[in-house]
């Protein structure tokens, strides 16, 4: 079994108790929770009814709104261990990607966030106090969480008002990796996300040390670029559909095309960031839409690697997470090969590889036995002939790997997700769907006009479920790019010939391809479906699944 005492982190990782994040809150914003009080830490009570301040969307009647009944009975069935508090700012900021440094939106002024971390069964309190010039949400990515804790403006929740803050709190009842980002227009594509990692209280894994990854493209601050002109730009211009206010139902036009600091920079647009003449073969399209400038692993640049220090012998897990917008990376670890744990949090069973291939919010657990000497964990921008690095040292001696390092496992084996086999602790049975639902993603890149069924998001779009039901999703991809889907608020199967396969949230659609998944319907509410290429989504490529009554 794993012993906690044993394990380091590489990132400046924070556990709640006695840390500078920690705090309870008196006035936690006008649509969030009741007051509370109390000292950091953990604390044996419930979370508290917060149904009394409802927030309902618009849209058609007959559906389950975000903290109706039917949401906080499932919560209630979900338990409510110990709290565990923290609290977060978002705020204009300056961060050092390792001798550059940039102005940008964070979380205090690390990147990424300081690291979130609870156990299975604990009741996560995390307060966002929202300094920046614009309104701001935040999602826990992958968690099964209550439905007007998800942090989707103006679906389940009012965007939190500049000077405003809000608690989100719920239980958190499964162990795994997840991330906590941005859900307000193009507020992800700066430096507004940061690690949740839940532990297991019955680990079964043994290891030795833990080392958590995030991956990044990065665009914002640099030579005058903002991730909202880079949207512009791929509109020719032209103001983006979810930008025009009124309709879009996802932040209208505030946090989209407002300037990190809210300055002059409004009219900086940068130098083109269009990305022309990229292809990868592994995604059977181009790598992405932008030419970021540079690719990060843990906040810094190539020629500056974050180094996490090691023994021979030792046993690591690590935790991987694609934090980027529009770009998958093929990640290995040079001289080692990796076995493959858990996707999007849920185990699944041990599979040797020697690289990675994760879409934008995709995550993977692997383990690898640390050989002697300095080896280069690397992130390919795929498709892209660009890469992100850091660092594994277990020798005093050796020099840093250069930073166009390329080791052989990058061409190695890549065990793709529908290859994978669930552990049987979470695998589906064999029960039939009791409803099929299919969605066709639609749009090119010469206009950029990406859509669910040629229908732009607005927030009254249903797609409607009933509680208890086994639901099969069936996403058809009739466009020439690949597109990351996620769902929200659920964990889905991929579905094969012969039987469910490994359960995710997110999952990559190939061009002209489709992709199958069941999900149980078990926590109500209104949850988005999404492309989490940030400017696909904000172009238009997101739907909404309702549960009826």
């Amino acid at each position: 079994m794993h012993t906690p005492t044993r394990r380091t982190l590489l990132s400046a990782s924070i556990m709640a108790a006695g840390s500078g994040l920690l705090g309870a809150c008196s006035d936690p914003g006008p649509t969030g929770p009741g007051p509370r009080t109390g000292s950091g830490g953990r604390q044996a009570h419930p979370a508290p009814d917060t149904g009394t301040r409802r927030f309902v969307p618009r849209g058609p009647k007959g559906y389950v709104n975000p903290s109706d009944p039917e949401v906080l009975a499932v919560e209630k069935e979900r338990g409510g261990g110990p709290v565990r508090r923290f609290r977060f700012t978002a705020a204009e900021t300056r961060v050092d990607l390792g001798g550059r440094t940039l102005r940008t939106w964070a979380y205090g002024d690390d990147l990424p966030g300081k690291e979130v971390r609870i156990t299975a069964g604990d009741v996560l309190d995390l307060t966002l106090a929202n300094h920046l010039p614009v309104d701001t949400t935040l999602h826990s990515h992958g968690v099964r969480l209550r439905c007007d804790m998800d942090g989707v403006p103006d679906l389940t929740q009012q965007g939190i008002r500049p000077g405003a803050e809000f608690s989100y709190r719920f239980a958190v009842s499964h162990p795994g990796t997840y991330w906590l980002h941005s859900h307000s227009g193009m507020q992800l594509d700066r430096g507004l996300y940061a690690p949740l990692i839940v532990e297991d209280p019955k680990e079964p894994l043994e290891y030795d040390k833990e080392w958590v990854v995030v991956l990044d493209d990065w665009v914002d601050g640099v030579d005058g670029s903002t991730p909202d002109a880079v949207l512009t730009q791929l509109h020719h211009g032209k103001r983006p559909p979810m930008d025009m206010g009124g309709t879009s139902g996802h932040g209208g036009s505030a946090g989209h095309h407002a300037p990190a600091g809210g300055s002059a920079r409004a009219g900086s647009s940068g130098p083109s960031r269009v990305m022309h003449g990229s292809h990868s073969s592994l995604l059977n399209s181009m790598g992405g839409n932008v030419d970021f400038p540079y690719y990060l692993i843990n906040g810094r640049l190539p020629h500056a690697p974050r180094v996490f220090r090691a023994k021979p012998g030792d046993r690591i897990r690590l935790r991987i997470i694609n934090a980027g917008a529009d770009t998958a990376f093929r990640v290995a670890l040079g001289g080692h090969e990796m076995t493959i744990t858990h996707t999007d949090g849920y185990p699944v069973e041990h599979k040797s590889t020697d690289a990675l291939l994760l879409g934008m919010a995709e995550r993977y657990d692997v383990l690898v036995t640390a050989k002697d000497g300095v080896f280069p964990l690397v992130a390919l921008a795929e498709g892209k002939k660009a890469r992100a690095l850091a660092v594994l040292r277990t020798a005093d001696s050796g020099d840093l790997p250069d930073p166009s390092v390329h080791p052989n496992e990058l061409d190695g084996r890549i065990v793709p997700a529908r290859r994978l086999v669930p552990h049987e602790s979470v695998a589906y049975s064999d029960r039939k769907p009791d409803r099929q639902i299919r969605v066709r993603l639609t749009g090119n890149m010469r206009d950029f006009n990406w859509t669910f069924d040629h229908k732009p998001y607005s927030v009254e779009q249903r797609h409607a479920v009933r509680q208890d039901e086994r639901v099969r999703l069936t996403v058809i991809n009739a466009t020439n790019m690949w597109h990351p889907i996620h769902l929200h608020g659920h964990t889905f199967a991929m579905t094969g010939l012969d039987a469910a396969g490994a359960r995710k949230d997110t999952a990559i659609v190939l061009p002209h391809r489709k992709l199958v998944f069941d999900f149980y319907a078990d926590n109500p509410g209104l949850w988005m479906l999404h492309c989490h290429n940030q400017y696909h989504s904000e172009s238009g490529m997101m739907t909404i699944l309702g549960y009826r009554r």
